[in-house]
């Protein structure tokens, strides 16, 4: 019996991008896709890369944030509608004007790694939840408890996961992971690798997407 080949696609990006949740909304159209129909299961690996290393584990102020990064609400409004049309598009309705706090995002990728623990599918689930947190809950996703919760919801044992995104080794072990992307080359989110052969960067159009999962499996 021959075995299909494999389709693994390994996404880099950050639970506070919204061009990465748009990114994984349009990946999941690429694949229900009828052209994905031959296509072997793909299995998701999500792997770290912080937007905001150096913000405090409490995070900051959204309004300074908005003030350091952008220059003030103004042209962050002007950028962010921009945000909000492309999510609407993708059928995501982005409450970025909720957002109070910025977190440092360290701990929400260690519970990712965590959830990777329990299967590529767990993990995707609660990078979902993750994500809707923060863009359209607006819950501090900078918080241990808050993580715990959101664990806790995806059916994981909250007291383990707890242990997990406090541990400081798990915690260097996700800087290490974002600092290996960033030695790769990869300094803008979400990308993707198709296979381990094959990258995009940036939320491309699902047909844009499900071309390149054709070519990463045609070439073996």
């Amino acid at each position: 019996m021959v075995t299909a080949p494999a389709l693994t696609i390994d996404i880099v990006s950050d639970v506070v991008c919204p061009w990465c949740y748009i990114g994984k909304r349009k990946l999941e159209a690429a694949l229900a896709l009828p052209g994905a129909a031959s296509l072997p299961v793909a299995e998701l690996r999500w792997h770290p890369f912080q937007l905001n290393p150096d913000l405090p584990a409490e995070g900051i102020s959204r309004k300074q944030y908005l003030e350091d990064k952008f220059g003030g609400p103004q042209r962050a409004s002007e950028i962010y509608d921009r945000v909000r049309a492309a999510g609407r598009g993708a059928g995501l309705d982005l409450n970025i004007d909720g957002i109070t706090l910025q977190p440092n995002t360290l701990a929400a990728h260690a519970l990712i790694a965590f959830a990777h623990q329990a299967g590529a599918v767990v993990a995707s689930d609660v990078k979902e939840r993750l994500l809707k947190a923060y863009f359209v809950d607006n819950r501090f996703i900078g918080s241990a408890d808050v993580l715990t919760g959101i664990a806790r919801e995806a059916g994981l044992d909250a007291h383990a996961a707890h242990a997990f995104i406090t541990d400081p080794r798990q915690l260097k072990a996700v800087a290490q992971a974002d600092a290996q992307a960033r030695a790769m080359g990869i300094d803008g989110v979400p990308f993707f690798i198709f296979n381990r052969k094959l990258s995009i960067s940036g939320a491309q159009d699902p047909a844009t997407l499900l071309a390149a999962m054709q070519q990463a499996v045609e070439v073996g």
